[in-house]
């Protein structure tokens, strides 16, 4: 069982930054894909970013605004999220599964809590 817990969310205004943490429990952490998704209200979840062993991967609308990191020494992963745009407000959670980065929600076996990122125009 892997335990996942995100820090970091907050208010900021357009154009600023924030930084979001995930301690996940384990072992094999540095053998998990992890990635961080967003839900914001009315609307599905969706994928944020992810890093695996080798490589990162970041949906269209984040590229260059955000950057995804990991701390295998802490068990951690890092969303650095820049330039932050109104429409970035959602509940972002972190995820982990072992095995390969899928972009699909549902291949993710653990989850955190989520933290709420509210981005004031």
């Amino acid at each position: 069982q892997v335990q996942v817990v995100e820090s970091g969310g907050g208010l900021v205004q357009a154009g600023g930054s924030l930084r979001l943490s995930c301690a996940a429990s384990g072992r094999t952490f540095s053998s998990y894909a992890m990635a961080w998704f967003r839900q914001a209200p009315g609307k599905e979840r969706e994928f944020v970013a992810g890093i695996s062993a080798g490589s990162t991967y970041y949906t269209d609308s984040v590229k260059g605004r955000f950057a995804i990191s990991r701390d295998n020494a802490k068990n951690t992963v890092y969303l650095q999220m820049n330039s932050l745009k109104p429409e970035d407000t959602a509940v972002y959670s972190c995820a982990a599964r072992g095995g390969i980065l899928i972009t699909s929600p549902s291949a993710y076996n653990y989850w955190g809590q989520g933290t709420q990122v509210t981005v004031s125009s």
